[in-house]
């Protein structure tokens, strides 16, 4: 499978469809009659529409996976136009869809899954640095993508980290491009804060950055078999970071800033999880955009096809066995 993907061809986007749906299969065969609730913080939930909760399981997993396919294409465009890994492929996208059906909370909708657009335009964004003459204006659209995402989901906000840092490995010292993406943030919440005026609410203003005074989560509680399928996450990630350190200086200056970058948003998307009073396993789909760049680094750059297609291979058996078996 791994090989079938390599190759940069239009026929592969219907492999992918059909990768989608065989990771959803199992979770379609025994969805509950109602599918969980979308956790959401107090800004979102005031837009979302009366019974949004009561959407069928089914149409739920089918909305969530047309945006898993949409963010997979624009990953695999992203690595692609800014050649990441050397050479054009599907792997990022094919990678993407595995992490995304990871564990059965990843397969509905949820904040996390609709901000992963908005890690793929930032991506974009803070690549572009490299050979942009004057990144004022382009801090600034990113420290509003952040605001946005923070809206959506809170934890994000942490991402403005990875902004300026961004500014230190592409750019030179200029503190305009720090305060612009500063101004950028503060601009959609200046908008907001307006507009709670308007509808006598401001009290309510400062309830969106309530949750960043709750304590670190004590308790993680999920199921103990969700451990087994990081394994090979796991696995496959370290095998990727001795790939990289062997073939690190090998690669462009802009595609070694670049991954370095992406190391960094794997980072802050895996740990910002702490925000959340109650732990949160569909935050982690953060983490799948970076992830799946790495992923497909290494599938790219291994020899030993028989370990590399056995070891993928028994990523999507193991996804597909627990849907199938709810311990």
């Amino acid at each position: 499978m791994i090989n079938f993907f390599k190759k940069l061809s239009p026929f592969n986007v219907l492999w992918l469809v059909v990768v989608l749906i065989g990771l959803r299969t199992g979770y379609l065969v025994n969805a509950p009659a109602k599918a969980g609730s979308m956790f959401m913080g107090p800004f979102l939930s005031l837009w979302l529409p009366a019974g949004y909760s009561a959407i069928s399981p089914t149409l739920n997993v089918f909305l969530a996976a047309v945006m898993v396919l949409a963010q997979a294409l624009l990953l695999n465009h992203l690595v692609n136009h800014f050649n990441l890994l050397g050479k054009p492929s599907f792997l990022p996208a094919l990678m993407f869809i595995a992490l995304s059906s990871l564990f059965t909370p990843f397969l509905l909708l949820s904040p996390p899954l609709i901000c992963n657009f908005l890690v793929i335009w930032m991506l974009f964004k803070l690549i572009n640095f490299y050979k942009s003459k004057d990144a004022k204006s382009t801090a600034f659209d990113l420290g509003m993508i952040i605001a946005l995402g923070t809206l959506l989901y809170l934890p994000f906000v942490f991402l403005f980290l990875a902004v300026w840092i961004g500014l230190v490995i592409f750019r030179s010292f200029d503190w305009r491009e720090w305060i612009a993406a500063v101004i950028g943030f503060i601009t959609i919440f200046f908008f907001l804060a307006v507009y709670y005026y308007l509808e006598n609410n401001l009290v309510h203003f400062a309830d969106i950055w309530l949750p960043l005074a709750t304590r670190f989560p004590q308790n993680i509680n999920t199921n103990y078999y969700n451990y087994l399928l990081i394994i090979p996450v796991v696995v496959i990630l370290t095998l990727c970071l001795i790939k990289l350190q062997q073939n690190f200086y090998k690669s462009y200056i802009q595609v070694r800033k670049s991954l370095q970058l992406l190391l960094i948003v794997f980072v802050i998307t895996l740990l910002s999880f702490c925000v959340k009073a109650a732990f949160q396993l569909p935050h982690f789909l953060l983490c799948a955009v970076p992830a799946s760049v790495f992923f497909a680094y290494y599938f790219l750059n291994a020899k030993r096809k028989w370990f590399y297609e056995a070891l993928f291979g028994l990523l999507l058996l193991m996804i597909v066995y627990f849907q199938f078996n709810n311990f």
